[in-house]
């Protein structure tokens, strides 16, 4: 069965969403209305709708790093996820965690970076060799 995932979350300033997920992202802009924007966010339904963000904090620990909590989070291939690293370290994005491996050589080695929207919410981008190692232990 294939399925998609949509969620939907605030953000200050629909121009700086469209600028963000469309062109730094590279994210096709889909319906829109005075108050929201859909987006393809890689194969899934992201609703961007004006609002007050959430309230972030750096309480999650994954390995050795302590990272925001709550955050949205795609998986990739490991070679879509290091054109994406490309793309985003070329547009000099701020990171929260800059492109790295984390779990090096264990069950669910796994890419990793993390940055945040113009409005402060948090993505994580993981990559993986396999995505059949996904749930590893």
């Amino acid at each position: 069965m294939q399925s998609f995932f949509h969620i939907a979350y605030h953000v200050n300033d629909l121009s700086e969403a469209r600028e963000f997920y469309g062109n730094t992202l590279g994210c096709k802009e889909g319906r829109s209305t005075d108050t929201w924007i859909d987006f393809n966010f890689f194969n899934h339904q992201i609703s961007l709708h004006l609002g007050t963000p959430f309230t972030r904090t750096l309480t999650g620990i994954v390995g050795e790093h302590k990272v925001p909590m709550p955050h949205i989070g795609l998986i990739l291939e490991l070679n879509e996820w290091n054109k994406l690293a490309d793309r985003l370290c070329k547009k000099n994005i701020n990171f929260i965690i800059s492109p790295t491996i984390r779990f090096k050589g264990q069950p669910g080695e796994q890419y990793t970076m993390f940055f945040s929207d113009p409005s402060g919410n948090p993505i994580e981008i993981k990559g993986f060799r396999n995505l059949n190692q996904i749930f590893d232990k």
